[in-house]
């Protein structure tokens, strides 16, 4: 499906808004889309028809149950889920017969259609060819999100590499910070098989090429993302999706292969030879600032493209956004591969947006043995992306995993002493509450035995401030036994919470969290949710007071004590861009003014900075 009739398609089912007016890319778009991406369902997928180039920008088009499900080719993500679980199911399975065995034959060769077949012409995507000084970046719409980001970023870029002794291609998705017209930054990460590319290029001293294609079929883009074993390519992964092969085209100067259909092709290489440049910031989509690094630089010297080109584009930031309903197709999909390949007693795996992919994931299973939650805890960390998981729940098969109150109701009755499961391992390089990059704790809760029966909590009407403590939050405590509580910045040292806690009478309480002041009256649950899961080091901000857990929220003092030596900021709009915006709606021709979402959460900025 061409992107062109993913677009009409989305229109015929009144999922597009189009908006004809001029919209600046830097700045003005991502502040209309953050505002269309959180409202109720994902909102609506945009098409911005007037940019500074010859092309439109799409964004936000997978933002949606029902948008990443017909970027798919299904109705629902679980038909995907099912296909995969079937052709599994039967390759595993004991064939007793001749006759078993043969009714395997028709699913083998379905199998063998989906792999991408090489064509010998050109692609759709190679009609327009610009090549050495022509090969100018500035001839694409390419978005700056925020007001702190290091630039201009291609969010989309489905970024295609080869193993230099294997040959065995790679589709990965790293954003592209743009240098100047003819170089970008690759940001691929140490665990990334782009990266691992790159170290072999490096070791042998040759020039690594690297050829990047943006838009075409949203299937491609998904694949991108999916965390799909080393070695196996994600074109594979798309023409399963599809149940059609994906047809390749060489490139123009170089010998990769990519989609014949896509929009935009970047053809270039990567220097192993040159010193890595700084790269970022960037608003990320952990919700806050990813630090500058330093990375591999990319040298264009080509573009090609579609006639007709569409330049897709996403944002990411405070959750939700359109990368959380991405995260949600992995998890549907790739449920049935973890539960054959790595933990088969799994049932269910969810990661609720407020883990922005990563932080939270909570899994149900078929409980046999003693122990059994401590290795399924284990056996996922090390299991692909899962790895990059902090906090997980593990329940039995009877706690519905996404019901908050089965959840919550279990949490309420655990003995704190006895049913959280500590550890330390990799997680993601974008986590900033560690100490030391890319590796922190970890904490599951086993809720497992734990008796559901809801049980009513002890809160009393009034509460003291003490040293500096506040509170803030009680709609969770009488049912669910947890407190939230707020001290003001200044009080970054650790305060006495245990001393709160006493004074005011709260020992009933089983989980109590203290965020920063700027937190308070703004945030809602789900807000404080994501704060803490990000805001935290399992270790060393989660303690125990008799049977309460008390939870450290707050933004880190940078290099005090155990904390990480750099803080960021929350991503937001500046105050300037969201005037403008609201200034400007009625002409966008969408409807109702939708208000700015920076505006509450501007009031957890640490500094007028993109760091603390």
């Amino acid at each position: 499906m061409r992107l062109r009739e993913f677009v009409a398609q989305l229109e015929r089912k009144g999922e597009l808004l189009r908006i004809k007016t001029k919209v600046d890319t830097r700045f003005e778009m991502c502040e209309i889309v953050d505002r269309i991406s959180k409202s109720e369902g994902g909102g609506k997928a945009v098409l911005f028809e007037n940019t500074d180039t010859d092309y439109p920008v799409l964004m936000n088009m997978m933002g949606s149950d029902s948008r990443i499900a017909t970027a798919l080719g299904v109705e629902s993500l679980d038909e995907i889920s099912e296909r995969i679980d079937n052709i599994l199911k039967g390759a595993i399975s004991p064939k007793n017969s001749l006759w078993e065995k043969l009714q395997m034959l028709p699913l083998l060769t379905d199998v063998a259609k989906w792999f991408p077949k090489r064509s010998t012409s050109r692609g759709e995507c190679q009609e327009v060819v610009w090549q050495g000084e022509d090969a100018d970046l500035s001839r694409l719409p390419i978005i700056t999100s925020w007001p702190y980001d290091g630039g201009k970023f291609i969010t989309l870029p489905m970024v295609v590499t080869k193993d230099p002794d294997t040959g065995i291609p790679n589709l990965g998705m790293y954003r592209m910070q743009i240098f100047d017209n003819h170089t970008t930054g690759m940001h691929w990460h140490r665990h990334k098989t782009g990266a691992r590319h790159y170290d072999g290029y490096k070791r042998r001293g040759e020039r690594m090429p690297v050829s990047v294609a943006i838009g075409g079929d949203p299937a491609y883009i998904y694949s991108a993302t999916a965390p799909m074993p080393d070695n196996m390519d994600e074109m594979l992964l798309a023409g399963m999706l599809r149940q059609k092969p994906v047809k390749l085209v060489k490139c123009i100067t170089n010998d990769l292969w990519v989609p014949a259909d896509c929009d935009f092709v970047l053809e270039g290489y990567v220097d192993t030879t040159e010193d890595l440049t700084v790269e970022g910031p960037f608003g990320d989509h952990t919700g806050f600032y990813s630090l500058t690094d330093l990375y591999p630089k990319f040298h264009i010297v080509a573009i090609t493209s579609r006639r007709d080109a569409i330049y897709p584009a996403t944002i990411v930031g405070v959750p939700p956004m359109e990368d959380a309903y991405i995260a949600k197709a992995t998890e549907r999909i790739f449920l049935a591969p973890i539960r054959l390949a790595v933990q088969p007693e799994v049932r269910d795996l969810y990661m609720p947006i407020e883990g922005t992919a990563h932080n939270i994931a909570l899994t149900s299973i078929v409980k046999r043995y003693l122990g059994q939650p401590n290795k399924v805890a284990q056996g996922l960390w090390g299991a692909g992306q899962m790895m990059f998981n902090k906090y997980m729940v593990v329940a039995s098969e009877d706690c519905d995993i996404r019901s908050k109150d089965a959840v919550l109701r279990r949490i309420a009755n655990i003995d704190p002493r006895r049913n959280l499961i500590w550890s330390e391992g990799i997680l993601d390089v974008l986590d900033h509450a560690t100490q030391t990059t890319g590796y922190g704790s970890k904490l599951a809760i086993d809720i497992t035995d734990v008796d559901a029966t809801p049980r009513t909590f002890r809160t009393p009407r009034t509460a003291n401030p003490v040293g500096g403590v506040r509170l803030f939050n009680t709609e969770l405590a009488k049912e669910y036994g947890i407190l939230i509580l707020y001290a003001e910045r200044e009080w970054q040292e650790r305060v006495d919470v245990e001393r709160y806690i006493a004074e005011n009478g709260f020992e009933d309480m089983r989980i109590v969290a203290l965020f920063d002041n700027g937190a308070a009256g703004s945030m809602t649950l789900s807000d404080l949710l994501w704060l803490a899961a990000a805001n935290t080091d399992p270790k060393r901000d989660i303690r125990l007071y008799n049977n309460t857990i008390i939870v450290d929220a707050r933004s880190k003092r940078p290099g005090y004590g155990d904390n990480p030596a750099r803080f960021p900021n929350v991503v937001t709009s500046h105050p300037d861009t969201i005037h403008l915006v609201d200034e400007r709606w009625a002409e966008y021709g969408i409807g109702e003014l939708i208000e700015s979402p920076s505006r509450r959460y501007r009031k957890l900025w640490l500094s007028e900075s993109e760091q603390w």
